[in-house]
């Protein structure tokens, strides 16, 4: 029987737990420090499913040891962005949160692929591989998946498109210096640059860029937690079911696209064991200078981190 923890039971975690537990893929863990959320939480979504016919265990602990043998563990842990918050002013904060769950699953949970939420997502997923010591292959931070997913709606909202025809691909690190690729996005298989002229191309990219701080803005006490608790699940379930899906994620570069020792979203093929190959695309001059850009932010969390881990 497989299992999936998820580390944090706010919302993105909560919304990851429920979604899991509707594709009745797995038994579902939820892990909080806050006493009876977890618990709570577990049991109205197994409440929920009589009306939406799943049937798979979920649970609810306080103890970080209940992600043990898990197959992969979602970490949405930490503090949430607040409005006018840069992501970088996160990062010794959910440092020493992010760390501690990540020493509990190389203890608890050795073989579990990890699969990175909390912010600043690139530097957190860094984080979760120095401390767990994992191969790279199995710490992966779920950037690309959610903001190619508010790429997908924007597109589809743009020209009135059916949703399932899109696909998109966004690249680099999960923040503003994010990559989007108008080139290599599509509605059935036609670019968008040949469905709408450059000014709306531009548009929709800026918004992708700043899709996170949009809902930040318009919730004022909180952030997004539907979709990026809907991209973690379905992370999992391409890890469990061994999909080999094509997906951009946050992953361990040493030597793809030109990039060394940082975690940066690039497009990988997922499945069992994690991460089983990156994708290299022919990328042009102005792309490669955004992705070298982004790149570049992260290394620079990384190194405000390091002195954290030791």
């Amino acid at each position: 029987m497989s299992k999936v923890t998820v580390f944090g039971a706010g919302n993105v975690g909560a919304t990851c737990a429920h979604v899991l537990a509707q594709r009745d893929i797995a038994d579902v863990c939820l892990v909080d420090i806050v006493e009876g959320m977890p618990q709570g939480k577990a049991l109205d979504i197994r409440q929920a499913g009589p009306l939406q016919d799943f049937g798979h265990e979920v649970t609810g602990s306080n103890d970080y040891a209940a992600c043990k043998d898990s197959d992969v563990v979602v970490v949405t842990a930490g503090l949430a962005r607040k409005p006018g918050m840069d992501r970088m002013e996160l990062l010794q904060k959910n440092t020493s949160i992010v760390a501690g769950i990540a020493k509990a699953i190389r203890d608890n949970a050795p073989n579990a692929v990890i699969v990175m939420v909390t912010n600043p997502l690139d530097v957190m997923t860094y984080v979760a591989w120095k401390v767990s010591g994992f191969p790279r292959e199995r710490v992966v931070g779920m950037a690309g998946v959610l903001d190619a997913a508010r790429f997908r709606a924007f597109i589809a909202m743009e020209l009135k498109a059916s949703v399932v025809d899109v696909s998109a691909m966004v690249m680099g690190g999960h923040g503003d210096t994010m990559v989007p690729l108008p080139r290599f996005s599509t509605v059935n298989g036609v670019p968008i640059t040949e469905l709408m002229d450059a000014a709306a191309v531009t548009r929709l990219s800026d918004r992708t860029r700043k899709g996170g701080g949009e809902i930040v803005n318009l919730l004022k006490t909180g952030s997004a937690f539907y979709a990026p608790g809907t991209s973690a699940a379905v992370m999992a379930e391409a890890i469990l079911k061994d999909r080999r899906h094509i997906l951009p994620c946050s992953c361990w570069l040493q030597g793809e696209y030109g990039q060394n020792d940082v975690y940066c979203g690039v497009p990988a093929v997922l499945g069992k064991g994690g991460m089983q190959k990156i994708v290299q695309l022919a990328l042009n001059d102005g792309e490669k200078a955004m992705l070298q850009k982004s790149a570049d932010d992260v290394r620079k969390g990384q190194a405000e981190v390091a002195p954290f881990l030791g």
